[in-house]
């Protein structure tokens, strides 16, 4: 629970009672979204995203390392999140706490299951030097919903990062050139599809749920499921933290409204990078 807002009986009975007659506190219908704004930095690969009051930034970063023994003709991608106190009094410096380590978790699955970046094309010499692609998301204010947000941040810095160039050579062939972005024009990555997180936040016996929760609401709220899927309506991961158990009929409504908000989620970054 958010330790900078714990409601009283009756505020947590004056949110309940909204959300029952369709009503949610900022006055958005159960399945709006905040305001999304995404904006780009000078250098390929950063993007800041505000949804609401949360705000989240994403850096991506590449080097060349030996690749894993049993993918030997593919690079890699991690997620890291940092949370820092800034965001929110109840981030703790110093080692991730279990919060963050969720985070960099849902995200990571939506990510690398789905195969959205194609991991051969960031080979260079099979068994020998692959790219590691690095995503660093910083939180920088904890509105609610962090998972959305930081998930459009992975995806808006992956989508506009470029990795240098390289050539193999020297006498065994097996030796690698990085070139500087002057010399050869950097090459961004294979991205397949976007897999959007939408987050579904419950409350009563499970049968009342909104998305895009803000930090009031999970304050309240018996549990959350973020369901991650592509514009395409395929499904690439979900994840049902805790809380109340919820019927599956319900997950069903939950993964036909979040097929229609990825539609829109995903157009919105094509349209932003577009406009760079």
């Amino acid at each position: 629970m958010d330790q900078r807002w714990r409601p009283t009986v009756n505020e947590r009975e004056f949110i309940e009672q909204a959300l029952q007659s369709d009503l949610r506190v900022d006055g958005r219908r159960p399945f709006d979204f905040r305001k999304l704004t995404i904006s780009f930095g000078r250098e390929d690969g950063s993007a800041e995203v505000l949804l609401g009051e949360t705000c989240v930034m994403g850096y991506v970063t590449a080097q060349l390392v030996p690749p894993y023994k049993d993918r030997p003709n593919e690079g890699t991608l991690a997620i890291f999140t940092e949370f820092s106190p800034m965001a929110d009094p109840a981030f703790e410096p110093g080692r991730p706490g279990e919060a963050a380590i969720e985070l960099g978790r849902v995200i990571d699955r939506g990510l690398r299951e789905s195969r959205a970046v194609d991991m051969e094309s960031l080979c260079v010499v099979a068994g020998k030097h692959v790219w590691a692609v690095r995503v660093d998301l910083h939180i920088l204010d904890n509105g609610g919903n962090l998972t959305d947000a930081a998930n459009i941040a992975a995806l808006a810095a992956l989508s506009t990062f470029r990795r240098p160039e390289c050539t193999v050579g020297g006498d065994d062939g097996q030796q690698v050139t990085v070139h500087d972005p002057e010399v050869m024009d950097p090459l961004p990555l294979t991205i397949h599809h976007l897999p959007i997180a939408v987050t579904f936040a419950y409350f009563g016996d499970g049968n009342i749920m909104v998305i895009d929760p803000t930090y009031k609401e999970e304050a309240v709220m018996g549990g959350r499921m973020t369901a991650t899927i592509n514009s395409n309506g395929d499904v690439c991961a979900i994840q049902k933290a805790g809380g109340e158990g919820v019927m599956s009929s319900v997950i069903m409504q939950c993964l036909r409204i979040a097929s229609v908000k990825a539609a829109d989620i995903t157009s919105k970054i094509k349209t932003k990078i577009h406009q760079l």
